[in-house]
Protein backbone atom coordinates (compact mmCIF):
# COMPACT_ATOMS: atom_id res chain seq x y z
CA UNK A 1 0.00 0.00 0.00
CA UNK A 2 1.39 3.51 -0.63
CA UNK A 3 2.34 5.55 2.01
CA UNK A 4 1.31 9.26 1.84
CA UNK A 5 1.83 11.76 4.31
CA UNK A 6 -0.69 12.73 6.86
CA UNK A 7 -1.16 16.70 5.72
CA UNK A 8 -2.07 14.37 2.28
CA UNK A 9 -4.77 12.50 3.96
CA UNK A 10 -6.09 15.24 6.06
CA UNK A 11 -6.64 17.21 2.73
CA UNK A 12 -7.98 14.39 0.59
CA UNK A 13 -10.54 13.49 3.61
CA UNK A 14 -11.34 17.19 4.02
CA UNK A 15 -12.45 17.45 0.52
CA UNK A 16 -14.60 13.92 0.00
CA UNK A 17 -16.28 14.97 3.48
CA UNK A 18 -17.31 18.60 1.32
CA UNK A 19 -18.06 16.40 -1.96
CA UNK A 20 -20.41 13.76 0.44
CA UNK A 21 -22.19 16.21 2.60
CA UNK A 22 -23.47 18.16 -0.80
CA UNK A 23 -24.60 15.06 -2.36
CA UNK A 24 -26.27 13.62 0.51
CA UNK A 25 -27.60 17.10 2.19
CA UNK A 26 -29.27 18.15 -1.13
CA UNK A 27 -32.37 17.62 -3.08
CA UNK A 28 -32.24 14.01 -5.15
CA UNK A 29 -32.24 15.71 -8.62
CA UNK A 30 -29.29 18.10 -7.20
CA UNK A 31 -27.39 15.41 -6.00
CA UNK A 32 -27.87 13.42 -9.30
CA UNK A 33 -26.84 16.49 -11.23
CA UNK A 34 -23.99 17.16 -8.88
CA UNK A 35 -22.88 13.76 -9.03
CA UNK A 36 -22.58 13.75 -13.11
CA UNK A 37 -20.46 17.59 -12.45
CA UNK A 38 -17.82 15.30 -10.35
CA UNK A 39 -17.10 12.97 -12.29
CA UNK A 40 -16.80 15.02 -15.60
CA UNK A 41 -13.93 16.91 -13.29
CA UNK A 42 -12.68 13.73 -12.49
CA UNK A 43 -12.42 13.19 -16.39
CA UNK A 44 -10.85 16.55 -16.74
CA UNK A 45 -8.28 16.50 -13.84
CA UNK A 46 -7.08 12.89 -14.64
CA UNK A 47 -6.51 12.74 -18.79
CA UNK A 48 -4.77 9.11 -18.67
CA UNK A 49 -8.21 7.39 -17.80
CA UNK A 50 -9.92 8.59 -21.09
CA UNK A 51 -6.34 7.48 -22.64
CA UNK A 52 -6.73 4.14 -21.04
CA UNK A 53 -10.26 3.76 -21.69
CA UNK A 54 -9.70 4.55 -25.60
CA UNK A 55 -7.02 2.00 -25.49
CA UNK A 56 -9.62 -0.26 -23.49
CA UNK A 57 -12.10 -0.14 -26.03
CA UNK A 58 -9.71 -0.31 -29.11
CA UNK A 59 -8.57 -3.75 -27.84
CA UNK A 60 -12.18 -4.73 -27.02
CA UNK A 61 -13.98 -3.62 -29.80
CA UNK A 62 -11.93 -3.45 -32.61
CA UNK A 63 -15.07 -3.13 -35.01
CA UNK A 64 -16.27 0.13 -33.26
CA UNK A 65 -15.85 3.49 -34.75
CA UNK A 66 -13.84 6.46 -32.71
CA UNK A 67 -17.32 8.26 -32.00
CA UNK A 68 -18.96 4.95 -30.34
CA UNK A 69 -16.14 4.50 -28.31
CA UNK A 70 -16.23 7.94 -27.27
CA UNK A 71 -19.87 8.19 -26.30
CA UNK A 72 -18.92 4.60 -24.04
CA UNK A 73 -16.65 6.50 -22.68
CA UNK A 74 -18.92 9.37 -21.51
CA UNK A 75 -21.01 6.95 -20.24
CA UNK A 76 -18.67 5.52 -17.52
CA UNK A 77 -18.27 9.12 -16.21
CA UNK A 78 -21.84 9.48 -16.06
CA UNK A 79 -21.67 5.77 -13.95
CA UNK A 80 -19.36 7.20 -11.81
CA UNK A 81 -21.65 9.74 -11.22
CA UNK A 82 -24.55 7.86 -9.91
CA UNK A 83 -21.83 5.75 -7.71
CA UNK A 84 -20.62 8.65 -5.81
CA UNK A 85 -24.38 10.03 -5.66
CA UNK A 86 -25.36 6.75 -3.90
CA UNK A 87 -22.90 6.22 -1.44
CA UNK A 88 -23.05 9.49 -0.53
CA UNK A 89 -26.47 8.89 0.11
CA UNK A 90 -26.18 5.37 2.14
CA UNK A 91 -27.71 6.77 5.19
CA UNK A 92 -31.03 7.84 3.90
CA UNK A 93 -31.17 4.48 1.82
CA UNK A 94 -33.46 1.36 4.38
CA UNK A 95 -35.33 -0.65 3.60
CA UNK A 96 -38.28 1.30 3.76
CA UNK A 97 -37.22 3.48 0.69
CA UNK A 98 -34.94 0.50 -1.06
CA UNK A 99 -36.86 -0.81 -3.45
CA UNK A 100 -37.79 2.74 -5.07
CA UNK A 101 -34.06 2.18 -6.24
CA UNK A 102 -33.52 -1.36 -7.12
CA UNK A 103 -35.41 -4.16 -8.15
CA UNK A 104 -34.18 -8.08 -8.77
CA UNK A 105 -34.16 -9.73 -12.06
CA UNK A 106 -33.20 -13.41 -12.00
CA UNK A 107 -33.54 -13.85 -7.84
CA UNK A 108 -34.87 -17.74 -8.40
CA UNK A 109 -31.13 -18.16 -9.11
CA UNK A 110 -29.89 -16.71 -5.63
CA UNK A 111 -32.57 -18.98 -4.19
CA UNK A 112 -31.33 -21.92 -5.87
CA UNK A 113 -27.61 -21.47 -4.99
CA UNK A 114 -29.15 -20.78 -0.89
CA UNK A 115 -30.72 -24.30 -1.38
CA UNK A 116 -27.68 -26.38 -1.83
CA UNK A 117 -26.64 -25.10 1.08
CA UNK A 118 -22.53 -24.50 1.20
CA UNK A 119 -23.01 -20.87 0.15
CA UNK A 120 -22.78 -18.03 -2.62
CA UNK A 121 -20.12 -16.52 -4.15
CA UNK A 122 -20.98 -13.59 -6.39
CA UNK A 123 -18.73 -13.11 -9.13
CA UNK A 124 -18.98 -9.66 -9.76
CA UNK A 125 -17.32 -6.50 -11.28
CA UNK A 126 -16.52 -2.81 -11.62
CA UNK A 127 -19.98 -2.75 -13.87
CA UNK A 128 -22.98 -0.48 -12.98
CA UNK A 129 -23.01 0.54 -9.38
CA UNK A 130 -21.04 -2.19 -7.25
CA UNK A 131 -21.14 0.03 -4.34
CA UNK A 132 -24.57 -0.22 -4.15
CA UNK A 133 -25.33 -3.29 -5.42
CA UNK A 134 -23.82 -4.87 -1.99
CA UNK A 135 -25.74 -2.49 0.02
CA UNK A 136 -28.68 -3.15 -1.60
CA UNK A 137 -28.90 -6.89 -1.48
CA UNK A 138 -28.40 -6.80 2.54
CA UNK A 139 -31.14 -4.29 2.50
CA UNK A 140 -33.61 -6.29 0.57
CA UNK A 141 -32.35 -9.99 1.26
CA UNK A 142 -29.74 -10.87 3.79
CA UNK A 143 -26.10 -9.28 4.12
CA UNK A 144 -23.36 -10.71 2.79
CA UNK A 145 -19.71 -10.39 3.15
CA UNK A 146 -17.52 -8.56 0.98
CA UNK A 147 -13.73 -8.50 -0.30
CA UNK A 148 -12.78 -4.89 -0.55
CA UNK A 149 -8.85 -2.98 -0.93
CA UNK A 150 -8.33 -0.77 1.38
CA UNK A 151 -7.62 2.55 0.50
CA UNK A 152 -4.49 3.92 0.44
CA UNK A 153 -5.41 6.85 2.15
CA UNK A 154 -6.69 5.09 5.85
CA UNK A 155 -8.88 8.26 6.99
CA UNK A 156 -10.93 7.92 3.98
CA UNK A 157 -10.82 3.93 4.15
CA UNK A 158 -12.59 4.66 7.50
CA UNK A 159 -14.79 6.84 6.09
CA UNK A 160 -15.84 4.38 3.20
CA UNK A 161 -15.59 1.21 5.45
CA UNK A 162 -18.46 2.81 7.58
CA UNK A 163 -20.48 3.37 5.00
CA UNK A 164 -20.29 0.31 3.51
CA UNK A 165 -21.38 -1.63 6.44
CA UNK A 166 -24.33 0.89 7.34
CA UNK A 167 -26.71 -2.19 5.72
CA UNK A 168 -24.99 -5.04 7.90
CA UNK A 169 -22.57 -6.29 5.31
CA UNK A 170 -19.20 -7.67 6.22
CA UNK A 171 -16.18 -6.17 5.17
CA UNK A 172 -13.20 -8.49 4.27
CA UNK A 173 -9.90 -7.65 3.67
CA UNK A 174 -7.55 -8.73 0.69
CA UNK A 175 -4.72 -9.28 3.00
CA UNK A 176 -6.62 -12.25 4.89
CA UNK A 177 -9.78 -13.17 3.01
CA UNK A 178 -9.52 -16.73 1.72
CA UNK A 179 -9.93 -18.17 5.46
CA UNK A 180 -12.38 -16.08 6.28
CA UNK A 181 -14.66 -16.47 3.38
CA UNK A 182 -14.47 -20.51 3.48
CA UNK A 183 -15.92 -20.06 7.35
CA UNK A 184 -18.78 -17.87 5.53
CA UNK A 185 -19.58 -20.58 3.02
CA UNK A 186 -19.41 -23.36 5.87
CA UNK A 187 -22.72 -21.35 7.18
CA UNK A 188 -24.45 -20.95 3.60
CA UNK A 189 -23.74 -17.31 3.54
CA UNK A 190 -23.24 -15.20 0.26
CA UNK A 191 -19.71 -13.50 -0.24
CA UNK A 192 -19.14 -10.99 -2.71
CA UNK A 193 -15.61 -10.55 -5.16
CA UNK A 194 -14.82 -8.09 -8.03
CA UNK A 195 -13.24 -10.39 -10.06
CA UNK A 196 -12.52 -8.17 -13.59
CA UNK A 197 -9.02 -7.02 -12.43
CA UNK A 198 -5.49 -7.31 -13.36
CA UNK A 199 -3.60 -9.14 -11.40
CA UNK A 200 0.51 -10.11 -12.05
CA UNK A 201 1.06 -13.52 -13.58
CA UNK A 202 2.50 -15.33 -9.72
CA UNK A 203 -1.01 -14.57 -8.82
CA UNK A 204 -3.44 -15.93 -11.73
CA UNK A 205 -3.43 -17.06 -15.57
CA UNK A 206 -3.84 -15.62 -18.64
CA UNK A 207 -7.97 -16.52 -19.71
CA UNK A 208 -10.11 -14.84 -22.51
CA UNK A 209 -11.56 -11.67 -22.06
CA UNK A 210 -13.36 -10.19 -24.98
CA UNK A 211 -10.94 -12.52 -27.51
CA UNK A 212 -7.63 -11.49 -25.41
CA UNK A 213 -5.58 -12.71 -22.58
CA UNK A 214 -6.34 -11.01 -19.20
CA UNK A 215 -3.99 -12.22 -16.33
CA UNK A 216 -7.15 -12.91 -13.63
CA UNK A 217 -6.88 -14.06 -10.59
CA UNK A 218 -7.21 -17.45 -9.86
CA UNK A 219 -8.23 -17.81 -6.11
CA UNK A 220 -11.88 -17.72 -6.81
CA UNK A 221 -12.05 -20.40 -8.41
CA UNK A 222 -9.77 -22.78 -5.90
CA UNK A 223 -12.27 -21.61 -3.34
CA UNK A 224 -14.80 -22.27 -5.37
CA UNK A 225 -13.74 -25.56 -5.84
CA UNK A 226 -12.76 -26.19 -2.13
CA UNK A 227 -15.95 -25.16 -0.84
CA UNK A 228 -18.30 -26.55 -3.23
CA UNK A 229 -20.28 -23.40 -3.09
CA UNK A 230 -22.62 -21.62 -5.95
CA UNK A 231 -20.79 -19.49 -8.54
CA UNK A 232 -23.27 -16.65 -9.36
CA UNK A 233 -22.59 -13.81 -11.78
CA UNK A 234 -24.57 -10.69 -10.04
CA UNK A 235 -24.40 -6.92 -11.02
CA UNK A 236 -26.74 -3.73 -10.28
CA UNK A 237 -26.98 -2.29 -13.65
CA UNK A 238 -28.83 1.33 -14.43
CA UNK A 239 -31.95 1.14 -16.26
CA UNK A 240 -32.43 4.68 -17.82
CA UNK A 241 -35.66 3.19 -19.08
CA UNK A 242 -37.15 2.56 -15.34
CA UNK A 243 -34.74 5.65 -13.45
CA UNK A 244 -33.81 2.69 -11.28
CA UNK A 245 -31.44 0.09 -10.61
CA UNK A 246 -31.64 -3.76 -12.07
CA UNK A 247 -29.87 -5.97 -9.39
CA UNK A 248 -29.36 -8.90 -11.88
CA UNK A 249 -28.90 -12.34 -11.10
CA UNK A 250 -27.27 -14.59 -13.88
CA UNK A 251 -27.61 -18.49 -14.15
CA UNK A 252 -25.04 -20.40 -11.72
CA UNK A 253 -21.91 -21.46 -13.47
CA UNK A 254 -20.85 -24.58 -12.75
CA UNK A 255 -16.91 -25.20 -11.55
CA UNK A 256 -15.38 -27.92 -12.72
CA UNK A 257 -12.68 -28.78 -10.53
CA UNK A 258 -9.84 -26.98 -12.65
CA UNK A 259 -8.70 -23.45 -11.78
CA UNK A 260 -7.88 -22.33 -14.85
CA UNK A 261 -11.07 -23.22 -16.90
CA UNK A 262 -13.62 -22.33 -14.09
CA UNK A 263 -11.44 -18.64 -13.93
CA UNK A 264 -12.33 -18.62 -17.61
CA UNK A 265 -16.12 -19.62 -17.54
CA UNK A 266 -16.43 -16.72 -14.64
CA UNK A 267 -14.53 -14.25 -17.04
CA UNK A 268 -17.01 -14.93 -19.97
CA UNK A 269 -19.96 -15.04 -17.86
CA UNK A 270 -18.35 -10.99 -16.25
CA UNK A 271 -17.84 -9.96 -20.52
CA UNK A 272 -21.29 -11.51 -21.35
CA UNK A 273 -23.01 -8.44 -18.86
CA UNK A 274 -20.32 -6.04 -19.72
CA UNK A 275 -21.36 -6.20 -23.48
CA UNK A 276 -24.95 -5.55 -22.39
CA UNK A 277 -24.10 -2.65 -20.90
CA UNK A 278 -20.74 -1.42 -22.17
CA UNK A 279 -21.14 2.10 -20.53
CA UNK A 280 -21.10 1.47 -17.29
CA UNK A 281 -18.07 -0.84 -16.77
CA UNK A 282 -15.15 0.57 -15.65
CA UNK A 283 -13.20 1.13 -18.99
CA UNK A 284 -10.46 3.32 -17.32
CA UNK A 285 -8.66 0.59 -15.35
CA UNK A 286 -5.63 -1.49 -17.07
CA UNK A 287 -7.34 -4.97 -17.42
CA UNK A 288 -4.94 -5.88 -19.68
CA UNK A 289 -1.74 -4.38 -18.17
CA UNK A 290 0.13 -7.82 -17.65
CA UNK A 291 0.72 -9.23 -21.04
CA UNK A 292 2.23 -12.79 -22.38
CA UNK A 293 5.51 -13.48 -22.65
CA UNK A 294 6.88 -11.59 -25.65
CA UNK A 295 3.94 -9.50 -26.36
CA UNK A 296 3.92 -5.95 -26.03
CA UNK A 297 2.29 -3.82 -23.27
CA UNK A 298 -1.05 -1.81 -24.02
CA UNK A 299 -0.45 1.09 -22.00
Amino acid sequence: MAKHSPFRNHIEAAFTKVLIATLQHTPLPVANWLGGKYAGLLDLAIPRLRRFARINLSFAYPDRDAVWREQTIDGIFRSIGRILTAVARFPRIHKGNVQNLVRYEGFEHYVTAKERGKGVLFATAHLGNWELSAYAHALLTEPMHVVVRPFDNPILDALVEHRRGMSGNNLLSRRDFARQILQALKKNEPVGILMDQNTIPENGAFVNFFGKPACTNTTFARIAARSGAAVIPGFLLWSEAERRYVLKFYPIVEMSGDAIEDTARIQKAIETAVREAPDQWLWIHRRWKNRPAGEPGLY
